[in-house]
């Protein structure tokens, strides 16, 4: 029997090998050269000036005013995004979860947004707040400009990100939704338990590891948003974000060194925000598992 296990192990291992080599090739090794890079002084304009140094390039990020403050911004985004889309993700997901008549319909409906490319997005929501061009302001009765302002301009970023990746929210959130045992809820009706009350004790309950991977998604992808303030401020008014940070470093200034060092620390809050949320929620969730068994 321990033969035979072993010998399931390793062919599982045999099978998995492939998988393996291919992310190691794909992520491991881009991660890996990011950080060999990161140690040197290392400019394209002058590339007969490249030299180790170390972790220099950290300690200058690191002490910039410029990646805390992108940071600052970067978590506005992040925190007053994925807080709304979590609300009304869970609202369009009930809607979705509950439809009668044309659910199929519906959900394609809500669903739009989502399959329109994040540029285009970014751009339309652009034009819509124009002062001359936009149907915004005439709408409102104002004439202000929208993305000359640091808040408003936050505004409209936080606004577009809603806008683009609610329906996404809102699809992880239907497939815990689809989790919960209608049973359960029945029984809880004929006990005289009021909606908010199975919601609250039932269904939000139940949907914890489904919420824990929605947020989870959008939390790492909003931290990551470029291309919609790429688009609709290029960083202009103080709304420059980390990954504006890099590009800028990187691409801009073709500043390989320090590029990577900004690039790499990303990485390491991408991979911070996880392991905190994992822990976090993770920890409740198998805690409840474990009562309910």
């Amino acid at each position: 029997m321990r033969g035979r296990t072993r010998s399931e192990h390793r062919l599982g291992w045999l099978l998995c090998a492939p998988a393996v080599v291919t992310m190691a090739v794909v992520t491991a090794y881009p991660i890996a050269y990011a950080f060999w890079l990161s140690l040197f002084r290392y400019d394209l304009r002058f590339p007969e000036e490249r030299a180790f140094v170390g972790l220099a390039n950290y300690a200058s990020v690191l002490t910039s005013e410029v990646w805390w403050r992108s940071m600052v911004n970067t978590l506005i985004i992040t925190i007053g995004s994925v807080t709304v889309e979590l609300v009304l993700g869970f609202a369009l997901a009930l809607v979705m979860h509950h439809a009668v008549f044309g659910r199929r319909t519906v959900r394609a409906a809500i669903l739009v947004p989502y399959g329109i490319i994040t540029v285009v997005a970014a751009l339309a929501w652009k034009f819509a707040f124009d002062p001359t061009t936009g149907f915004v302001n005439a709408l409102l009765g104002l004439d202000g400009a929208w993305l000359t302002e640091r808040w408003s301009a936050f505004f409209v970023i936080i606004a577009t990100e809603i806008w683009k990746t609610t329906p996404f929210m809102a699809l992880l959130l239907l497939a815990g939704l689809t989790l919960v045992p209608e049973d359960l809820l029945r029984a809880a009706r004929m006990d005289g338990a009021s909606a908010m009350r199975r919601f609250f004790a039932i269904t939000l309950p139940l949907m914890k590891p489904a919420i824990l991977v929605a947020l989870l998604f959008r939390t790492l992808d909003a931290f990551r948003i470029f291309d919609t303030v790429f688009v609709q401020t290029r960083g202009a008014q103080d709304t420059e974000t980390v990954s504006m940070v890099g590009y800028n470093t990187l691409v801009v200034r073709l500043n390989l060194g320090l590029g990577s060092a900004v690039s790499v620390l990303i990485f390491v809050c991408v991979v911070l925000i996880a392991v905190v949320f994992v822990k976090a929620f993770g920890t409740s969730v198998g805690g409840e598992e474990g009562e309910l068994e």
